[in-house]
């Protein structure tokens, strides 16, 4: 083998290696079993051509490559947003290691996160046992001072009651009765990880401000002048709240944020290992219930809880994760109308910032198309913001998006000339987007690390703005909300432009007649 001490290989070169070539060859040959090359090759051929499409777009009993996590994945983040929260998953050791590694990839930080366990005798006779060890070890090893429990396929399937089981292992002195365990049930063969959000945090406010599980009386709510922020399920968390942050104390408005995990999926290293860092108190998120008002970034992740806000009394904005000028306009307004305080002339100047940043470059993304996969809200906000820049989002799919949803894209598309001929693909996958890439090509995809797959096959360049995010890194810690984040995120679109047009005009006396110094 041609790996030694004195000289170590990375795995890049390593296996191009004459040794390594010949051992995949002798696997192709003699256990893999292949079709002809040339059978292969014209069947592959046949799945980019417009025959094909259509047969993809008629299928309905699967699915390919979905756009979408499962529901307990968004109930992690969800916890790890609240302040010296772990994250308690009733449900196999193996699901719960894909919810941490998950995270742990995209953020580059560690992600804590306890499973109850549960193997074949548990999916016969029940979790219980499993969720009263599991809670007394969690309790016991980790100091947590709240653990919110959140479910899997197997605890979903069987039936089990998160409410009767918490309740017997108090009984059974697992945790002492009055410490905190909200719950939320997070089938995940339905729904997205989106709805895990949803699901998880209603079940975090529900038991503080009803009663904590009948346990103890329902707060009262008393109205105030103070604001609630929901960001959603966001992969750019740890910039986008410090922006979001930024934008309210620019304000000088009196704030909660509901779910915060920006700290803890940014803990510094100096010598000290934080479990748990940041995030929302218990007593933020009783305070939270008094507010006047509930500010909401992504609809389509927070349904039942922006009806719960409704429903005890409060004023509830709801909007599509603004990006751009426009998007955060509505923010800003809706913070200017809630406070009764002026906008602030350093937030004026930075929309006029971003208004000439965008003028500078609109030549080079004007009339550009895009194809982009994502959650509902991202997509409207990105759709709306290109549409700003005079680009063309010319497919928009969510494999979590509905008729709704799409119905709004397309509202966007006719108030736009740069919106006709687009095209919307509710309850898509990224199979449906290989074909759509293929028979109606454009010039960039936007998407996550699963779309440098797309790009090699169909050779459309891609722009990672998507969750997850595994094989770049540090994307996470810039904002793309706001209006410094609207600039990040052209500054992202520009970047890859460029790129991809020096790579096409690289050839000296051929193609480089475009390979400028200056754009």
């Amino acid at each position: 083998m041609p790996q030694n001490a004195d000289k170590v290989i990375d795995h890049e070169l390593l296996f191009r290696e004459p040794e390594y070539q010949q051992l995949f060859a002798n696997k192709k040959r003699e256990f893999e079993f292949n079709h002809p090359d040339a059978q292969v090759a014209e069947i592959r051929d046949w799945t980019k051509s417009k025959e094909y499409k259509e047969k993809n777009f008629a299928r309905e009993a699967l699915t390919v490559n979905p756009a979408k996590a499962c529901q307990p994945l968004g109930a992690v983040f969800v916890a790890n947003g609240f302040a010296k929260t772990m994250s308690f998953v009733h449900g196999s050791q193996g699901c719960v290691a894909y919810y941490r590694s998950h995270f742990s990839r995209h953020f580059k930080e560690p992600t804590s996160c306890v499973s109850s366990s549960m193997t074949e005798d548990a999916a016969v006779f029940g979790g219980l046992n499993n969720m009263i060890d599991g809670l007394a070890n969690t309790y016991n090893l980790y100091k947590p001072e709240m653990i919110a429990v959140s479910t899997t396929c197997m605890a979903e399937v069987i039936g089990d009651d998160l409410n009767a089981f918490i309740k017997s292992a108090k009984e059974k002195g697992s945790v002492p009765t009055e410490f905190d365990v909200p719950f939320a049930h997070t089938p995940a063969f339905v729904g997205s990880h989106v709805t895990g959000y949803d699901n998880a945090l209603l079940g975090v406010l529900q038991h503080f401000w009803d009663g904590k599980a009948g346990t103890v009386p329902a707060l009262e709510r008393r109205p105030n002048d103070s604001i609630n922020f929901i960001g959603g399920f966001d992969g750019f968390v740890v910039g986008n709240m410090k922006e979001i942050r930024r934008i309210f104390d620019l304000f000088c408005i009196d704030y909660t944020v509901l779910c915060d995990p920006s700290e803890v999926w940014n803990t510094p290293t100096d010598g000290e290992f934080r479990m748990y860092e940041g995030g929302t108190t218990k007593e933020e998120v009783e305070r939270a219930l008094h507010a006047k008002a509930t500010i909401v970034f992504q609809e389509y992740c927070c349904e039942k809880t922006i009806k719960y806000l409704r429903d005890k009394g409060q004023e509830v904005v709801v909007l599509n994760s603004p990006i751009g000028v426009s998007g955060t306009d509505a923010f800003v307004m809706a913070l200017s109308r809630l406070s009764g305080k002026p906008v602030p002339a350093q937030l004026e100047k930075e929309r006029g910032q971003l208004v000439d940043a965008m003028a500078d470059s609109q030549a080079h993304l004007h009339g550009k198309r895009y194809a982009m996969y994502g959650d509902p809200d991202m997509m409207l906000g990105l759709t709306q913001f290109l549409l700003e820049l005079g680009a063309e989002p010319a497919h928009v799919l969510a494999t979590n998006g509905g008729e709704d949803w799409a119905t709004k894209v397309r509202a966007l598309f006719d108030a736009s000339p740069y919106g006709q001929g687009c095209q919307v693909h509710p309850k898509r996958d990224l199979w449906h987007m290989r074909s759509l890439l293929h028979t109606e090509p454009v010039d960039f995809l936007i998407g996550n690390t699963y779309g440098k797959y797309l790009e090699r096959d169909t050779g459309t360049p891609l722009i990672r703005m998507v969750f997850p995010i595994f094989d770049r890194h540090h994307y996470h810690r810039y904002p793309i909300w706001g209006y410094e984040g609207a600039m990040r995120t052209l500054v992202m679109l520009l970047d890859e432009f460029f790129e991809t047009l020096d790579a096409n005009t690289i050839v000296p006396a051929k193609t480089d007649y475009s390979y400028d110094i200056i754009r």
